[in-house]
């Protein structure tokens, strides 16, 4: 292969390369502790990275959802529970009041009535919708970036912008999820480690730690307001329909999609407001990112620049 004979291994790579681990892995030690994840994640950005020209481009371009994934990852230093108070029974009485049902005289929360009405059918289905809320969009990304870079630069960005949205309202407005009021009432109790709620269901059925695993690893559980997992598949069914990729996958988007909103309600991880606000926060992400920044010269001089980079 001629790229063995070129300046791919060149001093300047490999320092980068060197470079960006060591101070990955210091700054995660620093903050959160050693983690298995942390050398995972590492070792794959190198393997692809001195691997060929075409997967250090891919690396390079999955890059921005690595700075997301280690932003997200470092939230646990900074719980937001110590920035502002944490949202419980007003953000519970919110949802009866908008969405509140009906049940022998008294008013419930729609997470409440399927708690009530709970069906094998549905935690089985809602647990495979939940299971998409990040493969979709990265497989959808995958995909972009050998049929469009621009698209996809435009679709990962957009990602990466929603949720720093999410992040900032998560801080200014700290928010339990449904489940915690379920198991722990209106009383605030930091360090409260993730829950599957619902979504355990799905793990007993198939005797499975799947979820178990996922939200033993979640960096916040005050963090349910908004839902990213509902702003996901609706940035992702938005770039679909801008490639054109016909009705077939855009169906298949938009049944993920509204079946992540679903199940978001159904397992008891978000209030139907939750939900709501993902939406929204994912509209924001989408004009602003498509309205303005790419109508800002400076930052297509920036965009255009990485394009060539992984071109």
């Amino acid at each position: 292969m001629s790229y063995r004979n070129s300046n791919f291994y060149s001093s300047k790579s490999i320092f980068s390369a060197a470079a960006a681990t060591a101070i990955y892995l210091f700054v995660s030690y620093w903050l959160i502790g050693f983690k298995t994840d942390q050398l995972f994640l590492a070792g794959v950005f190198n393997v692809f990275y001195f691997f060929t020209p075409t997967s250090r481009k891919f690396i390079l371009g999955f890059a921005i959802f690595i700075v997301y994934w280690i932003i997200f990852d470092y939230m646990k230093a900074f719980p937001n529970y110590r920035f502002n108070a944490v949202h419980i029974q007003d953000l519970y009485d919110a949802e009866k009041s908008w969405f509140g049902m009906s049940d022998n005289g008294a008013t419930i929360t729609p997470n409440e009535f399927w708690i009530k009405h709970q069906q094998q059918f549905l935690d089985i289905m809602t647990g495979i919708f939940y299971l998409c809320w990040i493969p979709v969009p990265l497989a959808f990304a995958g995909w972009l970036f050998f049929k469009d870079k621009k698209i996809f630069l435009q679709f990962s960005l957009t990602f990466v912008f929603v949720n720093f949205i999410g992040f900032v309202i998560y801080y200014l407005y700290p928010a339990a999820p449904p489940w915690y009021i379920q198991l722990h009432g209106n009383v605030f109790i930091a360090h409260t480690p993730g829950n599957t709620a619902g979504l355990g269901r799905f793990d007993q059925y198939f005797n499975a730690g799947i979820f178990k695993s996922l939200y033993a690893k979640s960096s916040n559980v005050f963090a349910a307001m908004p839902s990213l997992h509902s702003s996901y598949p609706l940035v992702v069914l938005y770039y679909g329909i801008k490639k054109g990729m016909g009705i077939v996958t855009n169906g298949i988007f938009a049944i993920v999609m509204l079946g992540i909103w679903f199940a978001a309600v159904y397992t008891s991880h978000h209030y139907l407001l939750d939900v709501i606000a993902g939406v929204v926060c994912a509209v924001i992400a989408i004009l602003v990112f498509q309205k303005v920044l790419l109508r800002n010269n400076f930052f297509n001089y920036l965009l255009n620049r990485f394009l060539k980079k992984i071109s």
